[in-house]
């Protein structure tokens, strides 16, 4: 008797959108693609808040350019950078109120939401969990096959979170579970007022 192989059916390209959380600089970044081949990109940009501004009106700025993102690009999935310490108290409290707010946002659409950390996210695109910002945004801009380096460094990081997601996402799936806006409360951080200046690069919507 002989055995019929089903049809080898491909795994549909899954949409992320990372965030590295900022309070003066949050950089957006999405790319395209499927585990274990070079991803796509789709858009890259960072939202600039006046350091002046009031926190409430910086955060809002964010948020109204974090939702513009999942209107325009329709991702699968976000990505966020976890916030766990920092010398610097003022600082990680502004990240992490930002990064807050780009849970939100996702969280209201009900996509799923992941943290990673800065060293999951290193030796994800580099290899390195110790890798330094130039080394990372090197590999981004070789994966990506950009033809120039994202600037600032903040897209280039918010680049490298949703290319580590996007070849992680098997594994988290397996293991621990990914943050839904039905399982319940999320925590995280990131952001205040002034004006949004968010320019994403290249790409296109679907």
């Amino acid at each position: 008797m002989d055995v019929v192989t089903p049809p080898y059916a491909p795994r549909p390209p899954a949409r992320v959108f990372g965030i590295d959380p900022g309070l003066t600089r949050c950089g957006l970044g999405v790319v395209e693609g499927v585990p274990g081949r070079p991803p796509t990109l789709v858009a890259v940009g960072v939202v600039r808040t006046d350091a002046d501004a009031h926190i409430a009106d910086r955060l809002l700025a964010i948020e109204e350019e974090v939702e513009r993102w999942l209107t325009e690009y329709r991702p699968d999935t976000v990505a966020v950078e976890r916030v766990f310490s920092q010398h610097n108290v003022r600082t990680v409290m502004g990240t992490a109120q930002a990064g807050a707010v780009a849970i939100v946002c996702a969280a209201r659409r009900g996509l799923p939401v992941s943290l990673h950390t800065p060293s999951e996210v290193k030796a994800a695109v580099t290899g390195n969990g110790r890798a330094d910002k130039d080394q990372v945004t090197m590999m981004v801009t070789r994966l990506l096959r950009m033809t120039a380096a994202p600037r600032p460094a903040d897209a280039a990081d918010a680049l490298a979170l949703a290319i580590c997601h996007l070849w992680r996402a098997p594994a988290l799936k397996a293991g621990r579970p990914t943050a839904t806006a039905t399982a319940g409360p999320v925590t995280a951080g990131p952001v205040t007022a002034g004006t949004a200046n968010a320019g994403p690069v290249a790409g296109g919507t679907r």
